[in-house]
């Protein structure tokens, strides 16, 4: 697709110039010149004189944290995210790319994946609860595993997170399906411009859950969610199988008195990830599952739902000084509330934040949800 066909497209030449983009935008206030009204300008311009190759090498395309707050407040509904991801992938096949984090393990993981990697994902599983060769239910697990391995320095265990959830899951009757040949959901491929592979990945997982013959896919993790809610079927068109959240599933279950839950003594205040919130709408039902649990006290930062600000990095990409400062910002405003403990919904916020947290010296915990959820419920 041409520049001049994606402007066209996701109404970049509606913008008003009216600054609420660049005014909003957490990169904006820490990185200097850094602007989302600037790069559609600048962008729009280049187009018109021919100068694609100015775009693609531009170094601001890629600290963009899609974190959707810009088109959140556009007065104008311009598709900023989908411009940039259509740029994105314009500019790698030109053969730009972004700059990786943690030496872009996780890409060659993720390559690895595409490449056919023989992989040993479900041992956790089968030791953590009960789990099916074949059913309704397919609990999507993702990455998890290969995060496990690589933060274990920083205290964080996504693995824990995901035997949380089969557990729960367990205690609803609910024996999922899980798969070693699962692959990556495609997300940080999509989001760092590399479609092939992400239609690569995102196609045998389809065909995967469909052989398996499962109707509804349970997530824990927000990006993998949003990727086959919405992303997927823009490629795939309608999926054979239901799309489901787990705090959907589970809230629904603890707020109909579904499971007795025991006091934990906590003051709290809660992380919006951009995938589960702004993007899919889920602001309340991580609120109403913290609420339920008795002695557990909920306390708002200033910036929170919508308005949430973004945890500093996406798809493993420029971790640099810019997503610390947003990373520290965002905790010293979680301390304001004088909650202890920073509860998060999403596997990567609380990799990012309790990395950030681990060298500012607050005294103050990172953990997630379904962690904080598996000590309610005693699983």
């Amino acid at each position: 697709m041409s520049i001049q066909d994606l402007i066209e497209k996701t109404k970049v030449s509606f913008c008003q110039d009216c600054g609420v983009c660049t005014g909003s935008c957490p990169v904006s206030r820490v990185l200097p010149g850094f602007s989302p009204q600037a790069m559609v300008s600048k962008y729009v311009l280049s187009a018109d004189l021919g100068l694609e190759d100015e775009i693609y090498s531009d170094a601001d395309l890629w600290s963009c944290l899609t974190c959707a707050l810009c088109l959140e407040r556009c007065p104008s509904k311009v598709e900023y995210l989908d411009f940039v991801r259509g740029v994105r992938e314009e500019a790698f096949k030109a053969g730009s790319r972004t700059t990786f984090a943690h030496d872009g393990v996780m890409q060659t993981i993720i390559d690895m994946q595409r490449q056919g990697l023989h992989q040993n994902k479900t041992a956790w599983a089968r030791e953590a609860g009960r789990v099916a060769e074949e059913g309704e239910y397919y609990l999507f697990v993702g990455c998890l595993t290969y995060f496990d391995v690589l933060f274990k320095d920083i205290g964080i265990s996504p693995l824990s997170s995901a035997s949380n959830v089969l557990k729960m899951l367990n205690k609803l009757d609910i024996e999922p399906v899980v798969s070693d040949e699962e692959r990556c959901c495609g997300h940080d491929m999509l989001w760092s411009g590399n479609v092939d592979a992400f239609k690569e990945l995102a196609g045998f997982n389809i065909e995967l859950i469909k052989r398996l013959g499962c109707k509804k896919v349970i997530f824990a993790c927000p990006e993998g969610y949003v990727t086959f809610k919405t992303t997927y079927p823009l490629y795939f068109g309608e999926l054979d199988f239901e799309v489901i959240h787990f705090y959907d599933l589970v809230g629904k279950k603890i707020n109909q008195g579904g499971f007795e839950l025991a006091p934990v003594e906590h003051t709290v205040t809660y992380q919006d990830p951009c995938r589960l919130g702004r993007m899919a709408g889920i602001y309340e039902a991580p609120r109403e599952i913290i609420e339920s649990i008795p002695g557990m006290n909920l306390v708002e930062m200033e910036h929170n739902r919508e308005n949430a600000v973004c945890c500093g990095v996406s798809c493993w990409s420029n971790c640099s000084s810019y997503s610390k400062q947003i990373q520290v910002d965002r905790l010293k405003e979680a301390q304001a509330t004088g909650a202890d403990t920073l509860v998060t919904a999403c596997p990567k916020c609380s990799i990012h934040l309790a990395c950030a947290l681990s060298s500012s010296g607050m005294e103050m915990k990172v953990k997630e949800l379904t962690n904080l959820m598996a000590e309610a419920m005693g699983v």
